[in-house]
């Protein structure tokens, strides 16, 4: 089932039209009252009541940003998006449906991740109804139907990727590629929500933890990972400002044997990389007896 149109017309004459038959009506019982034609004053009067009550159950306000679905004895007739009042078909049932966009926060979820450890993930959708005939017909509630398909989809995109990749820097994960996961649950979700006539708009993770059980260990290990990887960058630096150091001597003119240079180097390389300030041992000479 997709949306068309429905049959709408000025609203604003139509009621005109209604209130002057209602007028005419009255005018007709009270000068029929003692006229030898009164049956007919009377049943002209009661035919415009008639067709008053018909104009008046065919008209239908819609408000910005909202459409009314129109149904005619169980069978659609269309749908209407243009805001104001309008005339429709009489004695048809009119659904309100919201065409304004829409945040759902999803609930926090422990899923296990691609690598088996429980994570915590939620997630915020950003949607909008595009084709309200589906929105209506096609799904029993469409805002259920939307954050029951969002929270299968969160579960299913989770144990797809490793939370955090430690080996291979290159593979996605859920907390280093944030921008990648939430391009790929649109993806999905886009296909799971098309059946109810929503469109996915944006889609962002607002919740990503290791579950409590395991994040205590799981932060000792960042932190492993965080020492060693600033270890190599003191190190890296480290034999650079020797290196550096050892140019400048040799321009100068000053020229070490082997051994001075080896330890010149090792007195170096403990100063930089050490955690601590270092305390240097002076050479004032050395004493003959």
């Amino acid at each position: 089932m997709k949306e068309r149109k429905a049959w709408h017309t000025n609203g604003f004459l139509a009621m005109l039209i209604a209130l002057a038959a209602i007028a005419v009506a009255v005018y007709l019982f009270i000068i029929s009252d003692g006229l030898d034609l009164a049956a007919i004053g009377y049943v002209s009067g009661a035919i415009l009541l008639i067709v008053s009550f018909v104009l008046f159950s065919a008209l239908t306000i819609v408000q910005p940003n909202q459409a009314k679905v129109v149904t005619f004895f169980g069978r659609y007739k269309g749908t209407i998006t243009d805001s104001g009042l309008w005339l429709v078909m009489p004695f048809s049932s009119k659904a309100r449906v919201s065409l304004k966009v829409r945040n759902f926060n999803s609930q926090k979820l422990k899923v296990n991740d691609a690598s088996g450890n429980p994570v915590e993930i939620a997630a915020v959708i950003v949607f909008k109804v595009t084709d309200t005939a589906r929105a209506s017909f096609e799904v029993d509630d469409y805002e259920t139907f939307v954050e029951i398909q969002s929270e299968t989809a969160i579960r299913h995109l989770a144990a797809q990727f490793p939370y955090d990749t430690y080996e291979d820097l290159s593979a996605i994960s859920l907390r280093g590629n944030a921008d990648e996961v939430s391009s790929l649950l649109l993806a999905e979700l886009q296909d799971r929500l098309m059946v109810a006539g929503v469109e996915v708009m944006e889609t962002r993770l607002s919740h990503l933890a290791y579950a409590p059980e395991i994040a205590g260990a799981m932060l000792q290990r960042q932190q492993a990972e965080a020492i060693v990887s600033a270890r190599q960058k003191i190190v890296d630096g480290a034999v650079g400002m020797v290196e550096s150091a050892l140019q400048q001597l040799e321009k100068r003119g000053i020229v070490l044997d082997d051994e001075r240079r080896a330890a010149m180097i090792n007195n170096l390389m403990v100063a930089i990389v050490s955690e601590r300030g270092t305390t240097p041992v002076i050479n004032a000479g050395t004493l003959y007896n």
